[in-house]
């Protein structure tokens, strides 16, 4: 074979090999644009079965028959798997650091040779106090935060503002004050936070002044154990629960009423304006996203909101020892404090144990009762009961408790007024604080701090006052 003809027969059999291999180019391109084709068809397809889906979910739970219902199921669902699953680590957080830490931290501070009062205002104040707030805070919070978020991820939040949007645009206020409203029943702090997701200034504010009228999970287990001493035991035993039940969400329900009343009543006054229009376009239902859900409700909500509380408990728990020890003409500052306001407090169904209670307990509405429980031994001398002058209790049973209030002077016009008294005070200092910093505004902050106590002492001298007229 010449050079010519070797070189032909090379050109020819390069030329079929490219040629072979641009036609198995051209047939794979086409089968990846088949197969891109098909794809997009069948995440078409999905995406419209979804929508279809989306669409007649939607219908049920944002109609005007089953909305509601749904959406009160779905929350009632939640406070109760938060009370009731919070029952059980609560106890346990108590045995251990009230129960077991705190005496073993007396123990060693008696070792170490702590004088009495040092002793007394560390452990028995600042640290009991800590430990009350953990306690009674943390678990709820552990619970409720991630089941809101859970429905928050789920997309069925933006389903409850829009729900509720006809009733809070009626009051003046935005739609989404419902979510920042249901936040609230978690954590007031929380609520107030909650509230940047309303972009109108005005109405961002009256939601934040009116977040404390969600009863909060300190306030939760007061209205519990008042309502079951003092309501649910004016029925027989068989419909007691139902009764304790029923009166504690009838306060709840009273707080959503009256945070509308106030919105409206800011709106016409001093945070004059029409609402803002609310489109809302509502998201598609997705998968919840597990981590994202438990950094969201454990981090950026829990541990947030914990932690400014313990800031607070703190100085309140010190203060608590320092009244219950510091006497004048052995008398306590707290005896002379109660003696002194009782007269007062009586105007208004209430006694001067529960107001200095409120007072000095107003960094955490958690340490409340083991406050009114450890100043009502101490006044009446009940030596066998607590651990002693300052430090902070709660009794082994409620009967227990219900004997120590009764001791006291407590009757049902007590608890009543309790009840709407601790709906209608002042806010905890973390979530005073927080209003500060989310509105930047003394003038917001003062004013948010005062309005429900002035409407928790009035509405309670009206029932006081009412019931005497009545039994005169």
């Amino acid at each position: 074979m010449n050079l010519n003809e070797h070189i032909l027969k090379e050109a020819n059999k390069l030329r079929f090999q490219i040629g072979e291999n641009i036609h198995d180019a051209v047939i794979s391109s086409i089968y990846q644009e088949a197969n891109s084709i098909a794809g997009n068809a069948i995440l078409l397809d999905r995406k419209k079965h979804a929508k279809v889906i989306d669409s007649k979910v939607d219908r049920i739970v944002t109609s005007k028959t089953w909305g509601f219902a749904i959406m009160f199921a779905l929350l009632a669902l939640v406070f109760w798997l938060t009370v009731e699953g919070a029952n059980v680590p609560s106890g346990m957080l108590a045995s251990l650091l009230v129960d077991t830490l705190h005496p073993f931290l007396k123990s060693v501070a008696t070792q170490i040779g702590f004088p009495w009062w040092l002793s007394g205002v560390l452990i028995d104040g600042a640290y009991l106090a800590l430990a009350w707030v953990i306690s009674v805070m943390l678990p709820p919070m552990a619970i409720f935060f991630p089941l809101f978020t859970f429905l928050e991820d789920l997309g069925y939040l933006p389903r409850v503002a829009f729900n509720l949007d006809a009733i809070f645009r009626k009051a003046g206020a935005h739609g989404k004050q419902a979510l920042t409203m249901s936040m609230g029943f978690g954590c007031n702090a929380a609520g107030v936070v909650a509230a940047r997701i309303i972009d109108s200034p005005r109405e961002r504010i009256i939601a934040i002044i009116t977040n404390n009228f969600s009863l909060c999970n300190g306030r939760w287990p007061t209205q519990i154990l008042i309502a079951s001493i003092f309501i649910g035991t004016l029925v027989p035993p068989l419909y007691s629960g139902m009764v304790t039940a029923g009166a504690v969400i009838t306060v709840a329900l009273f707080g959503i009423l009256l945070s509308l009343i106030v919105s409206r009543g800011l709106s016409n006054t001093i945070l004059k304006g029409e609402p803002s229009s609310f489109s809302l376009e509502l998201p598609p239902y997705r998968k919840p996203r597990l981590l994202q859900i438990l950094y969201t409700s454990l981090i950026d909500r829990t541990l947030f909101v914990l932690w400014r509380a313990i800031v607070f408990a703190a100085p309140a728990g010190v203060l608590i020892w320092l009244t219950a020890n510091i006497t004048i003409d052995d008398k306590s500052i707290a005896h002379l404090f109660t003696v002194w306001s009782d007269p007062f407090a009586l105007l208004f169904g209430l006694n001067g144990v529960i107001l200095l209670a409120y007072i000095i307990a107003i960094p955490a509405n958690e340490i409340v009762i083991p406050t009114i429980l450890m100043l009502t031994v101490q006044i009446l001398g009940m030596d066998n009961l607590g651990s002693g002058s300052g430090v902070m209790f709660e009794a082994d049973s409620v009967s227990l408790t219900a004997d120590i209030l009764v001791a006291g002077g407590w009757t049902a016009l007590t608890g009543v007024c309790l009840m709407l008294f601790s709906l209608l005070h002042n806010p905890c200092s973390t979530t005073i604080y927080t209003i500060y910093k989310e509105t930047g505004s003394i003038k917001w902050t003062v004013l948010a701090t005062i309005i429900p106590i002035i409407m928790g002492f009035t509405l309670c001298f009206i029932v006081a006052q009412g019931y005497y007229f009545l039994i005169n």
